[in-house]
């Protein structure tokens, strides 16, 4: 009822379309540019190629920002206490989980709803059909289905936003890691009556998407239409039903958590007017009144201040002269449970090792696409885990704000006497201290690589340079994110996105470059739109509401530097790769710091002209 009266949907539709509109035109005009189209072959061979990119991407597209939206809704609750108020409510369990599912889910249903037009335009082309346009929408809707209610569950599971974003970015590798482990038949080549490349469909929406984009020979049956598909969708909405099921029989167990809880031995009270009080006193109720007066007497007695024993410890806790840093090191700031995240993500990276050995032992799995022979041995594994570290660190560094501020303590760091750089700085060098694993183990990863002889030792020392970049400007993006944006889910939807959307364009211009040509120096012109889309959409999510001579400089020159390096490392230039990218990426770095420091005030949501900015 609320949603759809915000700009912002409407505004996401156009968007998207906007942006799949950009890719289609950059594809034709790589194509028209640089090789001749004779006949009607050539238009065909065109349409099914483009198809068999925008379907992958769009399926990337949907399971990030069902998973990670999700997940943002219902930790937005938990963070700014409100979910206590709907669980004191008549609302069934059901209701509350499928309730925030669907509506966590609805921004991405009109995304793929107004994509359906586009696709079905590609059939013009030739080389699809409209039962492969079926198919391809059927994965991706069943698929988003799946990524926002394990997203959902994550959060009613866990208490921490940072928790829940991590703990879903690394299930949603998983997922990924096992189906391609399947599909490779690393842990089996035959199970029953299937090979593993069957069982790969049925689990994997990445291969679910390839066979689907994939013609097929159709009589023009429904039946028909849905073939290769079947157990992937079949294993999904029973997969969907029991990630359901287990948050609607769980969601009054989980929430609220063991530490908010009156009845835990040691637990302090909440105030009277609180949420968490009046569900205390709620659930109290009961109990209260099966004792006496007495003993409800003398009970709140002994707990008033006055009545309390305490003993001091015999030695108080030395503070550092940066309190901010002291705290993010020194005290679980994120929870206690904040343990499970660093095992779950040493539990990926011990498949990953398992995995890189696999690849680099097998010669026929480093080929499995065409564009493939492009990278270095592994590079198809390394990729989406170090995508996922830089995940990690950037949804530390943003939630390290957020939380702050739906924890209404934000406006008592803005009136002590801490400095701008002593905030900033602290933040930062916080998170890197918090997700030490998820810097270092990147790089173990890539020493594996290198001892085993598929890279060089340059390309090895460049590599690990090149990931501490990206780490420092990943956190710096989520501390100004997380500055600029007042809205948690907002500015953690733009620190994440952003992220996440940089590495998918990297990926979908070295696949069109690819695909539609060899010839990468002159494929400057084509790419000019997908560049200076992506110089205004980097500008818009980073400086829009804070502008700057600084952000706007790095907005127009990442993409284009980006651009550079993909065409350097298709020609095998590798330092001119290291080069570019680490300047770029360095110079953004700084450019989101010193607004950040310099303009403290205004960026942390204080008043100008009576206004709130």
């Amino acid at each position: 009822m609320t949603a759809p009266r915000r700009p912002r949907l409407y505004a996401i539709r156009v968007v998207y379309v906007a942006a799949l509109m950009i890719v289609t035109s950059t594809a034709w005009a790589v194509l028209a540019g640089t090789q001749q189209i004779r006949n009607v072959g050539d238009m065909a061979r065109f349409g099914a190629i483009l198809f068999q990119i925008l379907a992958p991407l769009q399926l990337a597209v949907v399971t990030f920002l069902a998973s990670l939206v999700t997940a943002a809704v219902v930790a937005q609750e938990k963070d700014r206490r409100t979910l206590i108020l709907l669980l004191m409510t008549r609302m069934e369990n059901h209701e509350l989980v499928l309730g925030k599912v669907l509506a966590g889910l609805l921004g991405v249903l009109v995304m793929i709803g107004a994509a359906i037009p586009l696709f079905l335009a590609l059939t013009l082309f030739g080389g699809i059909s409209h039962a492969q346009v079926a198919r391809v929408f059927a994965v991706t809707i069943v698929t988003a289905f799946v990524a926002g209610s394990l997203g959902a569950l994550i959060a009613f599971a866990r208490d921490k936003t940072f928790q829940t974003l991590a703990m879903t970015s690394l299930f949603l590798l998983l997922w990924l890691a096992l189906g391609e482990s399947i599909h490779y038949g690393i842990l089996f080549e035959r199970l029953g009556e299937w090979p593993c490349e069957a069982w790969a469909r049925a689990v994997s929406p990445l291969r679910a998407i390839f066979t689907a984009a994939t013609p097929l020979v159709e009589s023009g049956t429904w039946r028909d239409a849905f073939l290769g598909i079947g157990p992937f969708l079949a294993t999904m909405l029973a997969l969907a039903a029991v990630l359901n099921g287990w948050a609607i029989a769980r969601v009054r167990v989980w929430n609220p958590s063991r530490e908010l809880r009156k009845g835990k031995e040691g637990a302090e009270p909440e105030p009277a007017g609180s949420a968490l009080g009046a569900a205390a006193a709620l659930g109290a109720a009961g109990s209260v009144a099966e004792r006496g007066p007495a003993d409800v007497a003398e009970r709140r007695r002994s707990g008033h201040v006055d009545a309390r024993v305490r003993g001091a410890s015999a030695e108080s806790r030395v503070v550092w002269d940066n309190p901010v840093l002291w705290r993010e090191v020194r005290t679980r700031a994120y929870g206690r449970k904040v343990l499970i995240v660093r095992i779950a993500y040493l539990i990926l990276f011990v498949v990953m090792v398992a995995a890189v050995d696999q690849v680099l032992a097998n010669a026929a799995a480093r080929h499995s696409v065409d564009w493939n022979a492009f990278l270095s041995p592994g590079a198809t594994v390394l990729a989406p885990f170090f995508l996922v570290s830089l995940v990690i660190v950037n949804a530390l560094a943003v939630t390290s704000i957020t939380n702050e501020r739906d924890g209404q303590a934000l406006d008592l760091l803005l009136v002590s006497d801490l400095t701008p750089r002593e905030f900033v700085l602290g933040k930062l060098m916080g998170v890197g201290w918090v997700t030490k694993e998820m810097i270092v183990l990147p790089l173990a990863l890539a020493a594996q690589v290198w001892w085993r002889g598929a890279i060089g030792a340059e390309s090895f020392a460049f590599l690990g340079i090149g990931l501490v970049t990206m780490d420092v400007f990943v956190g710096m993006l989520g501390v100004h994110c997380g500055m600029t944006y007042a809205n948690s889910r907002t500015a953690i939807g733009v620190s994440l996105g952003t992220v996440f959307f940089l590495f998918l364009g990297v990926v979908t211009c070295m696949a069109m470059m690819v695909s539609f040509s060899g010839s990468f120096q002159t494929q400057l012109a084509p790419f000019l739109a997908f560049i200076l889309g992506g110089s205004v959409g980097l500008f818009f999510a980073l400086g829009a509401r804070n502008p700057s001579a600084a952000i706007l400089s790095a907005s127009l020159l990442l993409p284009w530097a980006t651009f550079n390096a993909i065409t350097s490392f298709l020609l095998g230039h590798t330092f001119s790769v290291f080069f570019v990218a680490t300047a770029t990426y360095a110079f953004t770095t700084a450019a989101l710091m010193v607004p950040a420091i310099g303009e403290f005030d205004i960026a942390m949501g204080r008043t100008k002209g009576g206004k709130e900015e």
